[in-house]
């Protein structure tokens, strides 16, 4: 999916009375919600774009950036930073915010598993495929 068309999803959404949305196209999916009730809208607050690496490529012992953007640990810089070492998260979860293009994009884990080291600082520019999070998978 390319940029253009995560845009116009966004426009579609602003302008529309819709809380949550979500579409997957192969392997890109998108989620977006946004604070407020179809009565008075608020602002998008959420979008999140992953695309899973090719199979070769999964490296289950880190939490990988899936776009460029800037890293937040924590939802507002007075808050408790989402994970921090030695947290065990759950598949879902979000473990960090990633701004693109004034996007607050959520990231999450796609798996059970522990933190052993947070790789970037707040605030770190961040590159696509780059790890986030060196994590211990955890067992099913």
């Amino acid at each position: 999916m390319d940029l253009e068309k995560i845009e116009k999803l966004v426009n579609i959404i602003d302008k529309s009375s819709m809380l949550e949305f979500s579409i997957q196209e192969g392997d890109t999916k998108i989620k977006m919600s946004r604070r407020g009730s179809a009565e008075t809208p608020g602002e998008p607050i959420t979008v999140v774009k992953t695309e899973a690496p090719a199979e070769e490529t999964v490296d289950e012992n880190y939490i990988i950036s899936p776009i460029v953007g800037t890293f937040y640990s924590a939802p507002s810089p007075d808050a408790e930073a989402f994970v921090k070492v030695g947290d065990v998260v759950k598949a879902g979860q979000t473990v960090c915010i990633l701004e693109a293009m004034k996007l607050m994009n959520e990231i999450e884990s796609d798996y059970d598993c522990e933190i052993e080291a947070v790789l970037v600082s707040n605030e770190q520019k961040v590159e696509y495929g780059q790890p986030l999070f060196k994590v211990k998978k955890l067992s099913d």
